[in-house]
């Protein structure tokens, strides 16, 4: 069994306990590795070396151009190891190679794009309304940034946060999930060969109470970058905002995918499939509401099932299948609880309904596709975050009746529309209360397309120029040109 190491100061050292745990291959629900148990005394070390780094030495130095040299480099090691870091990833999260290995291949794009952007923010002068003064802005890292990741796609998600914030100048401290902290640690790997100074990248693994709480408590903390469950992420904004620090939230979904009866049919069921079926459910934008216009919804429903039947679970390091394993028990007892409660509340499974069983699913914990139809918004399973391969069914009957249905949670993350009049695609895409809005298509992202929530979806945005300014704090600068004199307080 591996056993790996915490990264502090760019060295790979054990937590001050001495201790470990056990991560778990959702497939075989074998133990494969084990991940250092940090505590407080870890997350102080992190901190302090990232606040050593950010305020005097080498990284604190460098001018932007350079910070974008090492960014660029860092891109290019992330594409030499892509297979090994997508092997990890799939041996701890149990999700499809395809998917960890296109995710791995893409992950570089983020690291050169913000190295380009790294000496492209720039400040500007003020025309001010008093004489004799000269002003501008500059704009700063914010801080030591915590970057607190989930365990769904670790790797992706973690480059989303410390792209930008490496190219504003920030140094960071991970918390990765304790289900998935494997390859972030290998990842921790590649800063020194990059070349970046030791503090700038740290790691801290272990648990939320032990680790992730004394992180975002830490004084020398200024922001905290985290993406997991609306609950955790209220409770962990409600304690920087006690301490006054900055924060990023990309938070939960419950995300409607629209269907019109003047769509294009076939596309819309791959669509609906891929957006909730793909990555077993089991992630933030999952278009686990699917609305469907009332005068197509049996033929479509017909088609849908035609497809989402051929769905081949299995091994998830096997280029053939197409759904793997939910990737916590817990998370997999929650997915299965939930189809319960869709049945109690009067929803049918046309499509699975039960635990994942025989020689394919081995020892791993398999939910089978699930496709509820008769499901009204109001029902547990369309109010509610599964995050897992169960899709609910809604009928529609106009744009006003898809409006109030997609509309009607509380979150606001993503949302699809299927049609061929673009004028219908303009109107909903304005009334969807939701941070992206897909037209014809499901799951598109890009380093360079702002992502964020709605309503408890979130706070603030990744990806793009935006996230870059999610890391940066703007100075006023004021230079008296000497032609004023007196009473400095004294306005003029």
């Amino acid at each position: 069994m591996k056993r790996y190491q915490l990264c502090i100061a760019g060295q790979a050292r054990d937590s001050r306990a001495g201790a470990w745990f056990e991560t778990q291959n959702p497939f075989t629900g074998e133990s494969w590795a084990e991940i250092p148990r940090g505590n407080a005394q870890d997350v102080d070390m992190a901190v302090q070396a990232a606040h050593q780094a950010l305020t005097s030495g080498p990284w604190a130095d460098l001018t932007h151009t350079q910070r974008g040299a090492l960014l660029r480099k860092l891109g290019d090691l992330i594409a030499r190891d892509a297979a090994r870091l997508a092997a990890t990833e799939v041996r701890d999260n149990g999700k499809l190679l395809a998917e960890m290995q296109g995710q791995l291949n893409y992950i570089p794009q983020w690291f050169y794009y913000y190295g380009g952007l790294a000496d492209k923010v720039q400040g500007s002068t003020l025309p001010l309304d008093k004489k004799g003064y000269f002003a501008f802005t500059r704009h700063e890292p914010v801080g030591v940034v915590a970057a607190i990741t989930p365990w769904n796609s670790p790797l992706l998600l973690l480059a989303w946060k410390i792209a930008p914030a490496l190219a504003a100048g920030c140094t960071i401290v991970v918390k990765p999930s304790e289900f998935t902290s494997a390859s972030t640690l290998e990842f921790a790997q590649l800063f020194e060969e990059a070349g970046f100074p030791p503090g700038v990248f740290n790691v801290v693994t272990g648990f939320g109470a032990e680790v992730g709480m004394p992180l975002v408590e830490h004084p020398l903390v200024a922001k905290i970058s985290f993406t997991g469950s609306d609950a955790t992420g209220r409770l962990i904004n409600e304690k920087a905002a006690r301490l006054l620090k900055h924060t990023t939230m990309e938070l939960g979904g419950k995300s409607p995918n629209v269907v019109f009866e003047d769509a294009d049919l076939e596309q819309a069921v791959f669509g609906a499939i891929s957006g909730v079926f793909a990555a077993t459910g089991q992630t933030c934008i999952a278009g686990s509401r699917l609305l469907v216009q009332d005068s197509i919804h049996d033929a479509f429903v017909e088609k849908l099932l035609a497809v989402a039947r051929c769905a081949r679970m299995g091994d998830p390091m096997h280029p053939d299948t197409q759904v793997g394993p939910v990737t916590t028990p817990a998370q997999y007892q929650k997915v299965l609880e939930y189809i319960d409660i869709a049945r109690a509340e009067g929803a049918t499974a046309v499509l699975g309904g039960g635990k994942g069983t025989g020689a394919e699913c081995g020892n791993g914990w398999f939910v089978q596709p699930t496709i509820f139809t008769g499901v009204t918004n109001g029902m547990r399973i369309a109010q509610e975050e599964v995050f897992g391969p169960v899709l609910s069914v809604i009928r529609f009957q106009d744009e006003e009746d898809a409006l109030r249905i997609a509309n009607g949670v509380r979150f606001g993350l993503a949302a699809a529309v299927w049609t061929k009049d673009i004028g219908r695609a303009i109107r909903m895409s304005e009334k969807l209360q939701a941070g992206t809005v897909w037209v014809n298509t499901y799951r598109a992202v890009s380093f360079m397309a702002p992502f964020g929530g709605y309503k408890d979806s979130g706070i603030g945005r990744e990806n793009g120029m935006d996230a870059i300014r999610e890391y940066l704090q703007t100075k006023a600068v004021w230079i008296n040109s000497g032609a004023v004199t007196g009473n400095p307080f004294v306005l003029r």
